[in-house]
């Protein structure tokens, strides 16, 4: 009889947090702090507004150049939502990737119609964004990190890319769940394969050094932030 064959634990640089326990708990000993980010809303400017379709999706630079991004306080304002949890509790409800006594059908049938209204397209779940990639690496880059390693969902696979190819590949991050993280193993950024932001993990210094130069919106996790932050927090 074979014996069962079972995984060794992730290195916890290189692997999103656990969705049932504390984010920093999670990585406690490995990253001094965590930001959850938001991955912004798309409007088309110069691209098809029906291009947004799985087997159309445009590619990051086409997306950067040719459409708006619209944060989540943008979003807020048109829409009339009234914080930052009801829009994730209303985009997770939107995806059905949540049980039935947390949905919030009512914010999700907001969020439908008033992305059908301005021709916005809702950020996808699960994969880095678009218009902030870009700009990530690139302030990644210039603290010295000429390449980059990227995971897979368990980091059971993982290539080493140079940084720049990254930033120039219009194809980049498409279609895939990922995790990007330095050679030193100090910086991390995963996303949940449900959820419709990321986490850059590292030390405060280099965070909020990113956070500024890059413009992104989001909260640093405290002792109790966890992945479904927006019903238990």
């Amino acid at each position: 009889m074979n014996k069962a064959r079972v995984l060794p634990e992730p290195h916890k640089y290189s692997v999103g947090a656990s969705a049932d326990m504390s984010i920093k708990e999670f990585y406690k000993g490995v990253f001094e702090e965590v930001y959850i980010f938001y991955h912004p809303f798309i409007k088309p400017k110069t691209l098809d507004y029906d291009l947004f379709v799985p087997d159309k999706y445009p590619g990051k630079n086409d997306i950067i150049n040719n459409c708006e991004m619209i944060s989540w306080s943008q979003f807020l304002n048109i829409s009339g939502i009234k914080n930052y949890k009801q829009l994730d509790i209303g985009l997770r409800t939107h995806i059905s990737g949540l049980r039935e006594k947390y949905k919030n059908e009512k914010i999700a049938e907001i969020i439908q119609k008033v992305c059908e209204e301005h021709k916005i397209i809702i950020p996808t779940e699960g994969f880095f964004p678009e218009f902030l990639m870009n700009s990530i690496l690139s302030v990644i880059k210039n603290e010295g990190h000429d390449w980059i390693w990227i995971g897979d969902e368990f980091c059971t696979e993982r290539k080493l890319e140079y940084m720049e190819d990254l930033i120039e590949d219009n194809e980049a991050f498409r279609n895939e769940h990922l995790n990007l993280f330095t050679h030193d193993s100090k910086l991390l950024i995963t996303t949940h394969w449900d959820s419709h932001f990321s986490m850059l993990c590292s030390d405060k210094i280099t965070i909020d050094k990113v956070v500024k130069l890059c413009n992104l919106e989001g909260f640093y996790c405290d002792e109790f932030t966890e992945i479904y932050w927006s019903l238990f927090n």
